[in-house]
C-alpha cells in the first residue's frame, strides 16, 4: 500500500516536472530508474507547463496530492539542507489554500466539540472566509457583556487526522528505505525529518495548543513593542475548535493602503523585524510563519500577528550560540565563532577548530566592505548552514526553522522599507540580549540559577540521606549476618543463574558496590 501511494506521488510530481533531488547531488539508482520510467509522461506533460513558473508547478503538484503533501512541502521549505536551496526557495511561495468543506460539516464539528447547538455558542455564524490544508476559518458573532462582538472561528477539517496518519506512514516507509539503502543521505536523518514533521502536525491539529501559544506570546509582549496578538475565547475553544478576537485591519502586504491611511511603513518594517528578533533572542519563542498573509495593521497602527500553528523555540544554549556567531562574523573573530560550534557540540571532534574557522572566514569576509543594505542576515545564516555537510554536522531543526523564519521576516520588512539597514535595526536587540546574558547581569543570573539548583538538591537531601542510611544499615546487616533467602527464592535464583553467565553476576556485584560507595559518601557529607 505504501509503495502504491508513493508511486502515485512520484507520477504526479513527474507530470508537473518537479525534481526533488538537489542539483549536484548523486541520484540514487531507484530514483534514476523511476525518472527513466516516467520520461514519456514528462515529455507529454511538458507543453502544458511551458512558461509556467517552477514554484507554481510545485504548488499545483502538491495541491493535487492532498493536504498532507501541501504541509510536507511547507515543512521542507525550511529544510534547504535536505532538498537544496533552489527547491526550498520554490516551496517558500507555496500557498496553503484548499477548497472549503461545507457549512453542514462545520456545524457538526462545532456542536460535537462544544456541545449543544451551534446557536448556543454563536448568535451568528458565516461561511468560511479562508480554507487551508488542515483547517478553515469562519467569521461569527457572540454576545459579550451585552455587546455583539465579531470572532474568528477556526475548525479542523473532518477526518484530517486519519488522512495525515496514513500519509505519514508512507513518509516513514520511504525515509527508512532511504536510510537503509542510501548511505550518503543518513547524515540528513530522513526518519528524524519525518519525526519532526509529525510533531509539527500533531501540534497544529490540537487547536488548544495554538491557543496556548497565542496566550504565551501575549504574556511575552511588552508595552511599546508595536505588536499584539488576538485575544483567545477559551470558553469556545477545544481540540478541534479555536475562537479568537476578529481582527479588522489592513493587510501588511497592502503597502499603498497603509501609506494612504497615513501609517509610517518604514517604522512598521522596523517593528516587524525587531519584534521577531526580540521574541527569538529574548524569549526563545517566536512566530515561525510571519509571512505577509499573517500580519495586519489595525487602526491604531499596531501590527497584529495571526495564525500561530507553527511556532519555534530556542534554548538558552542555541540563543547564546547564535549571538556569539553573529558577533564573531561582524568583528571578524572567526576562531571564536568556530570554537563556539565545537563548544556547542555541533561539529564532530574529528574536525579541527582551525579548519572550521577557515570556513567561517569564507562566509564572513565577503560581507566586509559592503553596505549594510546589501547584507542579508538570513542569507548569512543560510551560508552558515550550507557548511553542515562539509563538516559532518547533524541538522538542527530549531536553527533551520529560525533561518527560514528570518528569510520571511526580512522579506516583509524590506517590502515595507527597501532601504532598511538590517544590522542597525537588529543591533539594539542583539546588544540588549548580549548584555543581559553574556555580560555581568547574565553571569549574576547564571550564579542565581546555580544557587537555586544547589538549594533544590539540599531541600531533597534529608530524603536522600534517609534512603542512603537505610541502604547502609542493610549492607551492614548483610555483612554481619549474611544474606537470608527463603527456599523458593533460592530455587528461582538457581534457575536464573543457570541461564546467566559470570559477566552478568560481576556486573550486578559492581552495581551493588557502587551503591554502597554512594551511600557511604552521603553519610560522610553530614
Amino acid at each position: 500500500m505504501h509503495t502504491l501511494r508513493l508511486a502515485r506521488a512520484g507520477l504526479v510530481l513527474a507530470q508537473h516536472g518537479v525534481r526533488f533531488v538537489p542539483k549536484g547531488m548523486a541520484v540514487p539508482l531507484p530514483l534514476r530508474l523511476a525518472r527513466l520510467a516516467t520520461a514519456p509522461l514528462r515529455l507529454i506533460s511538458a507543453p502544458f507547463h511551458w512558461g509556467e513558473p517552477k514554484a507554481k508547478r510545485v504548488g499545483a503538484a502538491l495541491a493535487q496530492l492532498g493536504p498532507s503533501y501541501v504541509k510536507l512541502g511547507q515543512f521542507l521549505a525550511t529544510r534547504a539542507d535536505v532538498i537544496g536551496p533552489e527547491l526550498s526557495a520554490d516551496l517558500r511561495h507555496l500557498q496553503d489554500k484548499a477548497a472549503p468543506f461545507s457549512m453542514a460539516e462545520a456545524r457538526i464539528a462545532v456542536e460535537r466539540a462544544l456541545g449543544g447547538k451551534l446557536e448556543d455558542h454563536f448568535i451568528g455564524f458565516g461561511p468560511p472566509v479562508a480554507a487551508a490544508s488542515i483547517a478553515q476559518v469562519h467569521k461569527a458573532y457572540v454576545m459579550q457583556d451585552g455587546i455583539k462582538k465579531a470572532v474568528a472561528v477556526k475548525i479542523l477539517r473532518p477526518d484530517i487526522e486519519k488522512r495525515f496518519t496514513r500519509d505519514l506512514d508512507s513518509y516513514y516507509f520511504a525515509a527508512r528505505l532511504i536510510e537503509k539503502y542510501y548511505a550518503p543521505a543518513r547524515r540528513l536523518r530522513p526518519v528524524a525529518v519525518v519525526d519532526n514533521l509529525k510533531h509539527t502536525t500533531d501540534l497544529e491539529m490540537d487547536l488548544r495548543l495554538e491557543a496556548a501559544a497565542i496566550s504565551e506570546m501575549a504574556d511575552n509582549i511588552k508595552a511599546g513593542e508595536g505588536l499584539r496578538v488576538p485575544t483567545v475565547d477559551w470558553r469556545r475553544t477545544s481540540k478541534r475548535i479555536l475562537t479568537l478576537e476578529w481582527i479588522d485591519g489592513t493587510p501588511i502586504a497592502d503597502r499603498a493602503t497603509l501609506v494612504a491611511k497615513g501609517f509610517d511603513v518604514h517604522a512598521l518594517g522596523l517593528t516587524v523585524l525587531r519584534s521577531f528578533l526580540r521574541h527569538a533572542m529574548r524569549d526563545g519563542f517566536f512566530h515561525a510563519d510571519m509571512h505577509q498573509g499573517n500580519l495586519f495593521v489595525d487602526d491604531s497602527g499596531t501590527v497584529v500577528a495571526v495564525d500561530f500553528g507553527i511556532m519555534g523555540r530556542l534554548g538558552l544554549q542555541e540563543r547564546r550560540f547564535l549571538a556569539e556567531i553573529l558577533h564573531g562574523l561582524i568583528t571578524r573573530d572567526y576562531y571564536r565563532t568556530a570554537a563556539m560550534h565545537f563548544e556547542a557540540g555541533y561539529v564532530p571532534p574529528h574536525h579541527t577548530v582551525e579548519e572550521f574557522a577557515q570556513a567561517m572566514r569564507a562566509i564572513g569576509e565577503p560581507i566586509h566592505g559592503r553596505t549594510a543594505e546589501e547584507i542579508s542576515m538570513a542569507d548569512l545564516l543560510g551560508q552558515l548552514f550550507a557548511y553542515t555537510e562539509v563538516f559532518d554536522m547533524e541538522t538542527r531543526p530549531e536553527l533551520i526553522l529560525l533561518q527560514k523564519s528570518m528569510v520571511i521576516v526580512e522579506g516583509v520588512a524590506r517590502d515595507l522599507n527597501p532601504n532598511l539597514n538590517m544590522w542597525s535595526a537588529a543591533e539594539p536587540i542583539a546588544k540588549e540580549w548580549m548584555e543581559a546574558n553574556l555580560g555581568l547581569i547574565g553571569r549574576i543570573k547564571e550564579a542565581g540559577a546555580s544557587a537555586q539548583s544547589i538549594g533544590e538538591v539540599l531541600l531533597r537531601s534529608p530524603g536522600l540521606l534517609k534512603r542512603a542510611e537505610t541502604a547502609l544499615y542493610g549492607l551492614s546487616d548483610m555483612a554481619k549476618d549474611g544474606v537470608r533467602l527463603d527456599d523458593a527464592t533460592v530455587q528461582r535464583i538457581a534457575k536464573e543463574n543457570a541461564k546467566s553467565d559470570r559477566v552478568q553476576t560481576a556486573g550486578i556485584l559492581a552495581i551493588a558496590a557502587s551503591l554502597a560507595a554512594i551511600a557511604l559518601r552521603y553519610i560522610g557529607l553530614i
